[in-house]
């Protein structure tokens, strides 16, 4: 019986290992990566409208709202957004 089981399990296919593709990252993407990872030890504490405090590394800027006011904003920030309102 062991016999037969080593048998079946040695007639068994044995699939090969594929490498994977390193995929490329294009050049700008990469630049823009190396920039924000520079940036990231220069960054600040801001109290957002929300009312919580996020971290960014950019500067801030004063855009106009929906409405047509004026708005501080933060740019770049740690969780992902690129621009977040401040809570004056």
């Amino acid at each position: 019986m062991k016999a037969l089981t080593l048998a079946l399990l040695l007639s068994l296919p044995v699939p090969r290992v594929v490498q994977q593709v390193q995929q490329q990252v294009p050049q700008p993407v990469r630049q823009l990566s190396t920039a924000v990872a520079k940036r990231a030890k220069g960054g600040k504490w801001y109290f957002a409208e929300t009312g919580h405090a996020v971290y960014c590394y950019g500067p801030v800027m004063i855009v106009p709202n929906a409405n047509g006011d004026l708005q501080r904003v933060a740019t770049i920030c740690r969780d992902g957004s690129a621009v977040v309102p401040l809570k004056d």
